[in-house]
């Protein structure tokens, strides 16, 4: 289990607190969404990188539940942590999101899935609370992992 847990609190209004991305996939709503609540199919894009073999992947799939994806065992230089504050499968998915390594400030992430088509369909991620200096590389990174999940997806 996760020992921190991080409260939601909506950053002071800036015209720049929130992130969208959005990608195609050839692949049904279902699919797309059980890719980031399946831990052995999330472990292989969600916050993946070269260390990810070594990575304390945990994923409490339930309202209240947390995750947490560590790199490093005992070592860690990156985790990323929160809690899930709406599952509703296959179209949307909500949870709270921090690196405390780098910020103590907390987000929330909203990924809604839409079917685009028989087999296809449209997750859109909006990630809300950013502070305004982690926009680009927050935005940058939702969509180098949308990359990642449609490689996965193959």
């Amino acid at each position: 289990m996760c020992e921190q847990t991080f409260m939601w609190k909506p950053a002071a209004p800036a015209a720049n607190n929130r992130i969208q991305v959005a990608r195609r996939f050839e692949a049904s709503s279902e699919r797309v969404f059980d890719a980031w609540v399946d831990p052995k199919l999330a472990h292989r894009w969600l916050f993946a990188s070269p260390a990810s073999e070594e990575s304390d992947f945990e994923l409490d799939l339930r309202v209240g539940g947390r995750w947490k994806i560590a790199e490093g065992g005992s070592r860690t230089e990156y985790a990323a942590l929160g809690e899930y504050l709406t599952i509703e499968r296959p179209h949307r998915l909500v949870f709270t999101f921090a690196m405390p390594q780098f910020s103590p400030d907390h987000d929330r992430v909203i990924v809604d899935i839409a079917a685009d088509g028989d087999d296809s369909c449209v997750p859109t991620l909006t990630e809300e609370g950013i502070a305004p200096r982690y926009a680009g590389s927050s935005r940058n990174g939702w969509a180098g992992m949308l990359d990642d999940l449609a490689a996965a997806l193959k």
